[in-house]
C-alpha cells in the first residue's frame, strides 16, 4: 500500500467541504454540517494558525482518500487526541484505516515524544472500537448519553493507549509499511518551545 499524508492546502477544501457533508462521513461525526465554501475557507485559516491540532490529506493508491487529524494537542502534557475519516467509499475495506492508525501512533510517540494518544468513538461504532483495541488502545471510559444527534443522545467511549504499551506491542506484533507525512513545520517548532515537550 502507497500511503501519504499531505498537509490540508486550499487546493484540499472543496473535496474535504463535499466528504464532510456526505451521509456516509457525517453519521460517524459529532455533527451533520451543511458548509459553504467560505465556511471552508474560514475553517481552514483556522486550523493553520491553530497549534493545538494538525490536519493531513490521506492520500493511499493514487488518489486521496480522507482526512487525519491530530487534535487537542498538549505538549506540556505530552498527548493529543486523532480521529480521521474516509470520504472515498471505495477506500474502505482496504485496510487503510488500520495503516492510518499505526502510522499515527508512530508519529504521536517517536515524532513528537508524546506520552499518550487519545481518541473518542460512538458507542455503537464497533467496528471502529475493535480497531483501535487491536491496535493497542484500551477503554477508558464511557461518556453517557453525551452527544445529542438525530433526537438521539448516544455514548461516546473514550479510549486511550500509552507510549510504553505501544512500545511493548509494535516490535514484533504490527508490521506496516510507514507512510511519509509532510511536516506541519512552524507547528513542531512551536511545540518544541513549549514548556514540557522534548521534541
Amino acid at each position: 500500500m502507497n500511503l501519504e499524508f499531505f498537509k490540508v492546502g486550499e487546493a484540499n477544501l472543496e473535496q474535504i467541504r463535499l466528504w464532510r457533508m456526505s451521509n456516509n462521513v457525517t453519521k460517524y461525526m459529532y455533527t451533520d454540517p451543511q458548509i459553504s465554501l467560505e465556511d471552508q475557507r474560514k475553517w481552514y485559516q483556522r486550523i493553520v494558525q491553530d497549534y493545538s491540532r494538525m490536519d493531513w490529506i490521506i492520500y493511499a493508491d493514487g488518489g486521496n482518500v480522507g482526512v487525519v487529524s491530530l487534535y487537542d494537542i498538549a505538549p506540556l502534557y505530552r498527548r493529543c487526541y486523532w480521529a480521521f475519516y474516509l470520504g472515498d467509499e471505495s477506500a474502505r475495506g482496504k485496510g487503510i484505516g488500520r495503516a492510518v492508525e499505526l502510522n499515527i501512533l508512530r508519529y504521536v510517540f517517536i515524532r513528537l515524544n508524546f506520552h499518550k494518544l487519545c481518541s473518542e468513538v460512538f458507542q455503537w461504532n464497533e467496528s471502529v472500537v475493535r480497531m483501535h483495541q487491536k491496535n493497542g488502545s484500551k477503554i477508558e471510559g464511557v461518556l453517557q448519553e453525551h452527544i445529542w444527534k438525530n433526537g438521539i443522545y448516544h455514548n461516546v467511549i473514550c479510549m486511550g493507549i500509552l507510549r510504553h504499551e505501544w512500545e511493548n506491542m509494535i516490535i514484533e506484533k504490527l508490521q506496516y509499511s510507514p507512510a511519509k507525512i509532510e511536516e506541519w513545520e512552524d507547528k513542531i517548532q512551536h511545540l518544541t518551545k513549549c514548556e514540557g515537550s522534548t521534541t
